[in-house]
């Protein structure tokens, strides 16, 4: 019988989380195990982090949930690769993301990915590197999920002293038609790139 290496499937589930991280509830409903269980694994995966100085990343807890992250003293070289490797247009996974934050915000990861219906994890980790969108609070539902909205670097790209600016969304547009978000999206990415 295989032994299962419950290390390596807990740090591939917190890789997995992304910045929402697991609780300690999260984790043992995964593992089928119990929360004291799962907290000796965080806990014996998190000693590894901390003795193995070659290793870039680090285990922490954040407002009950635990996640990986980069080691800060790597934020000089991670600043680097970002500067270096921005590219200049965003993917339409990014537009679409970024639209839906401009008219809905604030709003929530879950519900932006209920008017997708897709994942946004990546698209939010792009706009919030190319400093588009910014964490404005948390909501007041079930584990205060993080609210987005926009920044100044928003307005400024897109040339707008503030989002009274925004073109109005038609009946249409907003209805459930592909077809006619596809345009909207298209005209949104025009836009973007006229003004980038």
């Amino acid at each position: 019988m295989a032994i299962i290496n419950w290390l390596g499937i807990t740090e591939s589930l917190l890789f997995a989380a992304g910045d929402g991280g697991l609780t300690l509830k999260q984790l043992a409903e995964v593992l089928e195990a119990e929360e004291f269980e799962a907290a000796s694994i965080i806990e014996e995966l998190k000693e590894r982090y901390e003795k193995e100085d070659e290793r870039g990343i680090e285990l922490i807890e954040l407002a009950g949930a635990y996640q990986l992250v980069t080691k800060k003293e790597h934020a000089p070289y991670l600043k680097k690769l970002v500067d270096s490797s921005q590219p200049q247009t965003l993917s339409q996974a990014a537009l679409e993301t970024l639209a839906i934050i401009a008219y809905k915000q604030p709003i929530t990861r879950a519900e932006i990915e209920e008017v997708r219906g897709v994942k946004t994890e990546s698209a939010l980790h792009t706009l919030s590197v190319r400093g588009l969108i910014k964490e404005t609070g948390r909501s007041e539902g079930p584990g205060r999920p993080i609210l987005y909205g926009t920044t100044k670097e928003f307005l400024d790209c897109f040339g707008l002293k503030d989002l009274a600016e925004l073109p109005s969304l038609s009946e249409e547009l907003t209805s459930a038609d592909p077809e006619e978000g596809d345009l909207f999206f298209e005209q949104f990415e025009q836009i973007f790139k006229d003004e980038s």
